[in-house]
């Protein structure tokens, strides 16, 4: 999953970088209100956290804009301000919570991590499809209750597969959402990963999981 970070307090958005990324999320990093909405409008993104006192472009203004020019990710607002009235400004002009500072960081990786489940229609962190179960929180995966092994960014693109059940993923779109903007897409390195998923999650070659659709992308089935 990838989310970027608007906030113009340099320190604290980079202490917000490193624990989101210790949560295996991809994290995007502007530092006033104008580069924040260019990232928004141009970007594939799964969640914005956006403080309201930035430069250039308030976050309030921003975030109007954005919902305005389509976009519909998720935003966690961050805030100095505790008048009731702010919030709920914030609310109405589009975002989906918010979080006034101080903060403690943990309670804003579970908002994140709850926003994105919500927008995925994924409530529960447990997602089932046929034998095949993952807990975004404690990012476990079992197969018919036998508990596998992944490396970080194996488990990244089943997450993302699994999130997105018989919806056809593009190479591009699986590399876009685990790796930092800067990333090379054109690497081959997507096809390595769900070659391994393959063989981690069907040793044997009778459950096929993960379809592959010749020059679309992937898909994972939702029905066995």
């Amino acid at each position: 999953m990838r989310i970027l970070v608007i906030e113009d307090d340099i320190q604290l958005a980079e202490n917000l970088r490193s624990a989101l990324e210790k949560e295996k999320y991809s994290i995007d990093l502007c530092h006033d209100g104008e580069s924040g909405l260019f990232h928004l409008q141009e970007y594939p993104l799964d969640l914005a956290v956006v403080d309201l006192g930035l430069p250039k472009l308030d976050g309030i203004e921003l975030i109007k804009r954005a919902r305005k020019a389509g976009v519909t990710i998720p935003i966690l607002i961050l805030t100095a301000r505790e008048r009731w009235q702010d919030k709920v400004e914030g609310l109405d002009a589009g975002a989906d919570d918010y979080l006034t500072k101080p903060f403690h960081v943990e309670e804003l990786v579970a908002r994140c991590n709850a926003l994105i489940r919500r927008s995925a229609g994924q409530a529960n962190p447990e997602i089932n499809i046929g034998p095949v179960k993952i807990h975004t929180r404690s990012q476990q995966v079992w197969v018919n209750e036998k508990e596998l092994t992944l490396t970080a960014y194996e488990y990244k693109v089943l997450e993302y597969l699994m999130i997105n059940p018989q919806k056809v993923i593009s190479k591009s779109e699986l590399t876009e959402h685990i790796y930092d903007q800067d990333f090379d897409l054109d690497s081959n390195v997507i096809e390595v990963f769900v070659l391994r998923l393959r063989k981690k999650l069907d040793p044997e070659g009778v459950l096929n999981p993960v379809e592959t659709l010749r020059g679309r992308g992937y898909r994972f089935k939702s029905q066995w």
